[in-house]
């Protein structure tokens, strides 16, 4: 028997069967979507057809039978016809066009769900960087819109390196990179940008190592080391001979040439009178009425005020070179920082550039470091430590070579405690202190002393820095740009093993052009017409602009409403986002008794009521606030409440009290002024009865009858507390010419709830007291 008499028997035997149980049904006149029966106009006749009857049937263009072919045969059967969808969606690959990329299988036509894959030619990629991707054949076609863009990949980079850890970069993509110290690009930059186009990166991101040469240079004037060419770094020195130099006596070269420029020889030079004043600014130590050629003079600036330029200034030749100038800081400093076993003399603030506060550790702990700590441009410098006095740890005498003698002559130092000693073949002694179990300085006497550096250099676009004075190693200068020139890199270079390092540069501000469009929202110009509005969003905007946007009525903004113009490009525009509320929450075991609407406007409020047998827990209302609806209430079931949480001493609940708590609800406690809480703030109503509540601890009251019959003061003159709150601690010093007594609490003593113990203090023996 083949397969289609058994499939023929099968639907006899069902049939009579369901005619056996009276539950036969007749098929109806198929309604094949997306197709139809051959012959469909003679065929209507013979409807209702009886089960086990078959009809051939076609597929329209796009679609095919389940076997996949365009046309079949449809069964009626008990449960109707089959197959119930007998055309199915298709794919072709003719339907879509890959730019840049190919089919990778031979099938022209795939089914519905049926996935195949696609292949981006050489150079090219899909969105997410992938060399191939997959589609799938949907209901409404294929998922997607292949794509394959073009792409770069990662350059080799010669001499030079970038921030970026992409392997892949697409067209328009910009790659910025940075030379190797010493190192150039062509355009005798540092750094520089590639951009990746159809034909590749736009150039190569190579460095050359960067070079100086000599100009010519006057007569009398010697110079050494002599070269043919100088690497950066490199530094010449200077001497005359005859006559004196008139400018620096060495230059350093830097990729941008030599700085500061070369000196001259003279054989007579003239004095400087008294060095100029600086706004805002003071010179270091006593003026002169004349200064001769050479001389140095050091400039600070008030407090609140910040130096850019050289801190120094020399006569040469009868002119001073470059005055600094002095900024006023804007940034202030936050909290003080604490100090572990320390405290600090506060005073109000904000902290201000310049602004310096003094630390002190505890009884028993002995300070490492300055304990003078001052606001530097919004950033505290460093903290000292506390170190339990016990605990220091000494020093060992060190083992130097080349030494000839050690003063004291002894295996350990205690802790800031000095020592002499002197290398040999010199004749001066150096000198070092043990601090917590380190030399500060380090001894030595190998190794050559600190260089200084030349003149600091004129950083191009940067204001005229024009110097001749060396500076120590260590030491800072700030840098100003030009008008129209930005800082970047860092503000500050330092002077590092006799070179100068850490160059910012100066870059040009790049203005920006029109401002983004936003939807439902536009550029905040109060006061401007229409007109006005149009020429300043067309007009070109400076680096630093500001621009604020207002999102139209019903629409709110979801983010920082203002844009700002940096170095070319707008920063990212805010979203204007509808305000009003689509569906309310929907609440277990409660139902929405206010009229539903599609849409529901700001401050819009929906009511609940809860089903029988459940109780509402809440506000009975959620409202529409800025597009989000408000806590929704809850409904719950009326066994396990609670009723009002209890009181407490000094204390109360923070919420509105209500006469009845569904199970698991919490209320929050907070103590009356000055009173301490302990345990915890929450409670929770469970079973029927609420957790143990938290209790308001008492302050301390500090009387001075007291202190006074114990021959007592507070420690620290501005915190003379009346109350003092439970767990805060205290601290007094016994008056002058009283000692502490033997059996005395200590004099740094805490407050527990309400009591205190004071300490003692006397001329003979005196106990304690409690209060």
């Amino acid at each position: 028997m083949g397969w289609s008499s058994m499939w023929l028997f099968a639907n006899a035997l069902t049939l009579w069967l369901s005619t056996a149980k009276g539950e036969v049904k007749p098929c109806d006149f198929p309604q094949i979507k997306n197709g139809g029966l051959y012959n469909a106009k003679s065929l209507r006749p013979y409807f209702p057809a009886s089960v086990g009857k078959q009809f051939s049937y076609y597929c329209n263009r796009g679609f095919t039978t389940p076997s996949g072919t365009f046309w079949d045969y449809i069964h009626c059967t008990v449960q109707g016809w089959e197959p119930e969808v007998p055309c199915v969606k298709t794919c072709s690959k003719s339907d879509i066009e890959i730019e840049n990329g190919f089919f990778s299988e031979s099938d022209l036509i795939y089914a519905l769900n049926k996935k195949t894959q696609f292949k981006c030619k050489q150079g090219y990629v899909t969105a997410s960087g992938e060399t191939s991707g997959p589609i799938t054949c949907l209901q409404n076609g294929w998922s997607a819109q292949p794509s394959c863009i073009k792409s770069c990949d990662r350059p080799i980079f010669e001499n030079s390196g970038t921030k970026s850890n992409s392997t892949w970069f697409k067209l328009n993509d910009k790659l910025d990179y940075e030379c190797h110290t010493g190192y150039e690009n062509k355009h005798k930059d540092t750094k520089g940008s590639i951009t990746c186009n159809y034909d590749g990166w736009s150039d190569k991101p190579s460095c050359y190592e960067s070079e100086c040469s000599i100009p010519l240079i006057g007569p009398y004037l010697i110079v050494n080391p002599k070269k043919e060419q100088y690497k950066v770094g490199d530094l010449l020195e200077f001497s005359c001979r005859p006559g004196h130099r008139v400018g620096p006596d060495s230059v350093q070269c830097y990729n941008f040439g030599w700085s500061p420029s070369f000196p001259t020889c003279k054989g007579q030079v003239g004095s400087c009178d008294q060095p100029p004043e600086v706004l805002n600014g003071e010179i270091k130590g006593t003026k002169k009425e004349e200064y001769g050629h050479g001389e140095v003079v050091a400039y600070d600036c008030k407090p609140r005020f910040t130096l850019k330029g050289p801190n120094k200034i020399q006569c040469v030749d009868g002119k001073w070179t470059t005055l600094p100038i002095c900024i006023e800081e804007e940034k202030t400093c936050g909290d003080i920082p604490e100090l572990k076993h320390g405290s600090v003399q506060f005073s109000n603030p904000p902290y201000h550039h310049g602004d310096s506060v003094e630390f002190t550790c505890l009884e028993t702990f002995t300070m490492i470091g300055s304990g003078s700590v001052s606001c530097i441009s919004g950033r505290w410098t460093q903290l000292p430590q506390c170190v339990a006095t016990d605990q220091l740890k000494k020093c060992k005498a060190p083992q130097l070579t080349y030494v000839d003698r050690i003063q004291p002559n002894k295996k350990e130092f205690h802790h800031n405690v000095s020592m002499s000693y002197k290398c040999r073949g010199k004749k001066e002694y150096k000198h070092s202190t043990c601090i917590n179990g380190r030399w500060d300085p380090e001894p030595t006497c190998r190794g050559a002393e600190k260089e200084f550096c030349p003149p600091p250099p004129q950083i191009p676009n940067a204001q005229v820095m024009q110097t001749t004075v060396k500076y120590q190693d260590g030491e800072k200068v700030s840098v100003l740009c030009q008008d129209n020139y930005i800082i970047q890199d860092t503000e500050e270079m330092v002077c590092r093993d006799g070179r100068w390092q850490s160059l910012p540069r100066c870059i040009e501000k790049i203005p920006c052009s029109q401002p983004p469009e936003i939807d439902h929202g536009s550029i905040k110009l109060p006061g401007v017409s229409e007109e006005g509005r149009d020429r300043v969003e067309s007009r070109i905007h400076e680096h630093g602009t500001t621009l604020s946007y207002v999102c139209e009525d019903g629409f709110r903004m979801a983010e920082e409403h203002r844009v700002t113009c940096n170095m070319g490009k707008w920063s990212a525009p805010p979203r204007c986002v509808d305000n009003s509320c689509v569906d309310p929450p929907l609440v277990k075991n409660a139902t929405i008794v206010t009229r539903p609407m599609d849409k529901y406007p700001p401050n819009a409020k929906v009511r609940y009521e809860c089903n029988k047998s459940f109780e509402l827990f809440g506000e009975v209302e959620v409202m529409c606030q800025n597009g989000v609806w408000t806590e929704p209430p809850k409904c719950k079931e009326t066994t396990g409440k609670c009723g009002p949480p209890p009181p407490i001493d000094n204390g109360d609940i923070t919420s509105f009290p209500l006469p009845m708590y569904a199970p698991l609800s919490s209320v929050e406690y907070q103590c009356q002024s000055l009173y301490q809480l302990q345990g915890n703030k929450k409670i929770t109503c469970r079973n029927g009865e609420w957790s143990e509540p938290p209790k308001c601890l008492h302050a301390c009251i500090i009387l001075e009858e007291i202190m006074e019959r114990l021959n007592i003061i507070y420690r620290w003159r501005e915190n003379k507390k009346l109350y003092i709150r439970s767990g805060d601690y205290v601290e007094f010093q016994c008056k002058f010419g009283y000692k502490q007594t033997k059996t005395s609490p200590p004099l740094r003593t805490k407050c527990v709830d309400g009591h205190i113990n004071y300490p003692s203090c006397s001329k003979n023996a005196l106990g304690s007291i409690s209060e």
